[in-house]
């Protein structure tokens, strides 16, 4: 039963996944916000593009 206890206490893989999930979780947190903040920025061009290409 202590064998079985201190493997669980020194395995460290979930911790090593759960860490791994946060860096995935803060780099899409990253792209979403540039991405809104370019999006917000480029709707102008884009419409003065489309305007100017159906006239």
């Amino acid at each position: 039963m202590r064998s079985h206890l201190r493997r669980f206490l020194a395995d460290d893989s979930g911790a090593t996944a759960i860490e791994y999930g946060l860096i995935a979780v803060g780099i899409c947190l990253a792209i979403v916000v540039s991405v809104q903040t370019l999006g917000t920025d480029l709707a102008q061009p884009f419409t003065d593009v489309s305007d100017g290409l159906t006239n």
